[in-house]
């Protein structure tokens, strides 16, 4: 008999918040894509269009963040996370190139949140090539 192992409270928590927050800029960059841009800079046709592939990703990976989470995909789950973290890494390296500083501690600290819950969840330490037994 194999025995289900209990997802810790704070991967619920990292998921939950996290398509949350992808949720929430997809919404924002779909109603108020002016939001997106620096002040004073222009919001033109081409700009709305890269707002719109901004909806496309972040509300196609929120929505599957919490399918995967909803119906017990421990395996799915884990790769979204992963896949996750990677945009949130991308993210950040773009906000400080374009001098958005402010938003890069937010997005470090999704991004490593879903890096533990990625490490948590799959039962492998991405700093160590073994399996961490104290995981399970």
């Amino acid at each position: 008999m194999t025995m289900k192992r209990v997802v810790p409270w704070w991967v619920n928590a990292t998921v939950i918040a996290g398509a949350l927050l992808l949720g929430a800029g997809g919404i924002i960059a779909l109603v108020r894509p002016e939001m997106l841009v620096s002040p004073h800079a222009e919001m033109n046709s081409a700009a709305r269009v890269y707002a719109g592939y901004l909806v496309s990703r972040n509300l196609a990976l929120a929505i599957m963040l919490l399918a995967a989470w909803v119906t017990g995909a421990r395996q799915a789950l884990s790769g979204l996370m992963a896949l996750a973290a990677l945009v949130q890494f991308l993210d950040m390296g773009l906000d400080a190139a374009e001098g958005r500083i402010a938003l890069v501690p937010g997005v470090i600290a999704l991004g490593v949140l879903f890096s533990l819950a990625t490490a948590r969840m799959c039962g492998r330490l991405f700093w160590k090539g073994t399996l961490d037994p104290s995981i399970e």
